[in-house]
């Protein structure tokens, strides 16, 4: 992370979690700032690359994907990571892909339209260059989901980290 947060950065943050469309007048009312000061906020939260973008929540169901699952793929080693990727990347089933410890090398969130696609889908998958096995766990519900980042968490992490400015240190910087 480069550069320093204050804790009014910390609560434009958590701000925008909680609503990503929130007006400008509203979150300079939030943190206390005028709008203009609250716009030179978000453009150097967005350029130092702790913003990366705004987004949209959409619900898959209504939009006829009934089958969201996990899958656990084990990869034999990394000789095939490129290949893995690669194909990763175009397959507009999978939502998210992570690499990851234990059990297998990546997982990767996935949504289909019903078992048979998502039969097809880990066929796709599964004659990969590679590929060992899946095992695949399907979702009844979700139960949380929290796109909105707690400021005393982050305010904690980062002064550990000593990367989190109070106002009198920066009036002593000037």
């Amino acid at each position: 992370m480069s550069g320093h947060l204050d804790l009014i950065d910390l609560k434009i943050i958590e701000s925008l979690g909680g609503n990503g469309r929130i007006r400008l007048s509203e979150l300079a009312e939030v943190v206390g700032l005028s709008i203009p000061s609250v716009s030179e906020r978000l453009d150097k939260l967005q350029k130092n690359g702790i913003i990366k973008g705004f987004t949209m929540e959409v619900d898959e169901r209504q939009l006829g994907f009934d089958i969201q699952a996990f899958v656990r793929v084990r990869v034999d080693s990394s000789k095939h990571y490129k290949s893995f990727m690669e194909h990763v990347m175009k397959e507009e089933e999978i939502m998210e892909c992570y690499s990851v410890t234990g059990e297998g090398s990546h997982i990767l969130k996935v949504m289909t339209h019903n078992t048979a696609s998502l039969e097809r889908f880990l066929s796709r998958i599964q004659s990969w260059p590679g590929v060992l096995g899946t095992n695949t766990s399907f979702v009844l519900s979700q139960l949380k989901k929290n796109n909105r980042i707690c400021a005393e968490i982050v305010r904690n992490n980062l002064q550990d980290r000593q990367v989190l400015i109070t106002f009198d240190e920066k009036k002593s910087r000037k």
